[in-house]
């Protein structure tokens, strides 16, 4: 090598250091990625479930239903 320092050949190219440096980051990174998808969730679940409540999936027909009423002028 030009700079006389021999690295080991890895499939990544990274030497042991940079690799923990980068799995550090990525994990950490992942965490807090899963962490807001579970609050997003969380709260959309709060905001409209998607399992059925005791009346089944009636009471969206409901809205569903008042969401066209409103709609239809505009497109007709």
């Amino acid at each position: 090598m030009a700079n006389g320092i021999d690295k080991p050949s890895t499939l990544s190219g990274l030497t042991e250091a940079e690799a923990k440096e980068f799995h550090g980051i990525f994990v950490t990174s992942f965490i807090i990625f899963t962490a807001i998808a579970v609050v997003a969730h969380f709260l959309v679940w709060l905001w409209r479930p998607w399992l059925p409540g005791p009346n089944g999936y009636t009471s969206l027909q409901d809205g569903v239903t008042y969401a066209a009423h409103g709609l239809l002028p505009f497109i007709s």
